[in-house]
């Protein structure tokens, strides 16, 4: 029989297993208030600075001195966006899974919206913020979150998604009869039952902001102007582009302390925190350590806070949005309700009809002006960036399934690994592509194959940490049966490693294909000492008419791209989908 529905609300400090605990000292209490004073400070500092006039030009000094700023800069940034992703995440994911109607429009727009690529929309991105908060900062720090959040927010969504259709009946029918509603089967079923391909995917989300870092903290305005917002992207940027050597090297490293830093201090802690959520029917193998859990769970400063402040809030919150509605009577209301509960689907199709129709007329006379010979070189370029998408797919897949699991269902591994697969998955490929790009011109299949292996760079870490999830999520006692009956090699494989895994594998493969998309405007096209190598394809032609403001050939590249990507998620992608939440779930 599975765990029991495990409450989200914190244990009572005070329980005997609180008091076996080991205490942490109390400097070790003083260093995180301190640590969380400075970052409300520092929080407080940034906040300031966005009601700043704006200004056009290059703000970033490449000095050493101003790495730690710039840092502090970018790490907010991408908190903010993260926090807003999250709970883009969780809402979108539980619509979806609601209704099946909504899931058949919501998945595919999710599709399309992780694989359009951000110089697509950066434009009137920038223009709407700017125009919105007129001569201030704050607009492109608005700007700069926003782009971030299209980083980080489709795999979490989907992973979510992916979780909610995999619940096992049992715990779904375990819900419905203990009278569960939306908000405690929210908290004590579907969220805990998603940790781990949450968690899993918040690291690949951060790691996916770091790869667009460069593209948002820097705008082109009208006018050939440039807005730069002080960075550590912006600070790789310059530092590129001046080739500045060894200020690239120190940003580099700056970002690796970063990721090292967020892995020992968040990341671990909930890694070995989710373990707890896992599907089991036997007490756990080996628990992933961290040193930071433990002393948090030890701080007397912690227990403190969770008692006289967390504890209350939590079970006042529970019992607000648990609370049943007030039954008014009068039959005048119900035939309200009734009334509006039969009109409400008309009005938002004829809202979504609506929208539909008028961006189809401004679509259409956009694209009035291009010609045939336009529309042909947009048909190859998708195909070729088609085909390279699918082998860079391949690929990824091929390396990640074998060494995910491997890491996944060894958790001392994993402890070693994770910081590792991290700081090489966040190092923002922009900085390194130009490099990268002259060393692979040499190879076979030139350009076409350098491209490859750059799109590459931005899908295989989306398989990697989702099959790192899938694996780690595998129940302890049927691993425990699989050697017990002594089930090894490939029939293990077949019979308890790739059933387990397949809901993630499929929701890794769906978000690096997006990433595929995405990455081929910096595979297919860079420039490297003021010369710039292209190659045929989608991604090339898309940056090409950025950089020269051709709008409706712009608009053209990003409408065959969606094109595309609605029609493999037709095809391909809701069924995996439907066959993961009815085969492959653990009942």
């Amino acid at each position: 029989m599975a765990q029991p529905i495990i409450p989200v609300l914190p244990a009572d400090p005070t329980s005997r297993a609180a008091l076996d605990r080991p205490q942490t000292p109390r400097w070790v209490d003083a260093l995180m208030l301190c640590l969380v004073t400075a970052a409300l400070y520092g929080v407080l500092r940034a906040a300031m600075t966005w009601r700043a006039p704006i200004s056009t030009g290059t703000h970033v000094v490449l000095d050493i001195a101003h790495l730690p700023l710039y840092a502090a800069l970018s790490t907010l940034r991408m908190t903010i966006a993260y926090l807003i992703a999250l709970i883009f995440s969780l809402a979108y994911a539980k619509i979806a899974s609601q209704s099946r109607t909504a899931e058949r429009f919501m998945l595919p727009l999710l599709d399309i919206l992780q694989s359009v690529p951000i110089l697509s929309f950066l434009p009137a991105v920038f223009l709407a913020l700017a125009a919105l908060f007129p001569g201030r900062t704050i607009g492109l720090e608005l700007a700069a979150i926003l782009l971030i959040f299209t980083s980080q927010a489709w795999n979490m969504a989907f992973a979510f998604h992916q979780s909610l259709m995999t619940i096992p009946q049992e715990l779904g029918e375990a819900a419905t009869v203990y009278h569960l509603g939306a908000w405690r089967r929210f908290t004590r079923l579907e969220l805990p039952f998603g940790a781990i391909a949450l968690i899993a995917n918040s690291m690949m989300s951060w790691a996916g902001g770091w790869f667009v870092l460069i593209f948002s903290e820097q705008f082109p305005g009208p006018g050939g102007s440039n807005f730069e917002l002080p960075g550590l992207g912006s600070y790789l940027k310059e530092a590129t582009e001046a080739g500045n050597t060894m200020a690239v090297v120190l940003a580099l490293i700056t970002l690796v302390v970063i990721i090292v830093l967020l892995d020992q201090l968040l990341w671990r802690p909930l890694v070995a925190w989710s373990d707890r959520f896992k599907m089991e029917q036997s007490a756990a193998g080996d628990v992933p350590p961290s040193a930071v859990l433990d002393a948090l769970r030890g701080s007397a400063l912690v227990d403190w806070v969770r008692l006289h402040a967390l504890v209350p809030a939590g079970r006042s919150l529970d019992e607000f949005l648990s609370r049943p509605r007030a039954i008014v009577p009068g039959v005048v209301i119900e035939r309200t309700r009734a009334g509006w509960r039969r009109a409400a689907p008309w009005v938002w199709t004829a809202i979504v009809l609506g929208l539909v129709a008028w961006g189809s007329i401004a679509t259409a006379n956009s694209l009035t002006g291009l010609g045939g010979s336009e529309w042909r070189t947009i048909g190859i370029g998708a195909g070729a960036t088609f085909i390279r998408t699918i082998v860079a797919l391949l690929l990824a897949v091929a390396w990640t399934v074998p060494v995910g699991v491997w890491i996944g269902m060894n958790p001392r591994w994993a402890h070693r690994s994770q910081p590792i697969v991290q700081v090489i998955a966040s190092i923002p490929a922009t900085a390194v592509f130009p490099l990268l790009y002259t060393l692979l011109l040499g190879l076979p299949g030139g350009l076409s194959m350098a491209a490859v292996l750059l799109m590459l760079l931005g899908t295989q870490w989306y398989v990697l940490f989702n099959v790192i999830a899938g694996a780690m999520a595998i129940p302890s006692d049927l691993r425990e049966a699989s050697v017990t009956y002594g089930v090894t090699g490939w029939r293990r494989w077949r019979t308890l490693i790739l059933p387990a895994i397949f809901p993630y594998l499929v929701t890794g493969m769906l978000t690096a294909t997006g990433g595929a998309w995405n990455a081929s405007i910096v595979a297919e096209a860079i420039s490297v000492k003021n010369r710039t190598y292209s190659t045929t394809g989608l991604g090339a032609i898309i940056i090409d008419a950025s950089n020269t403001q051709n709008f409706r050939v712009l608009l053209a590249g990003t409408l065959v791209m969606s094109a595309i990507v609605i029609t493999g998620n037709r095809l391909v992608w809701r069924r995996l989908y439907s066959l993961a939440a009815t085969r492959y779930r653990l009942d």
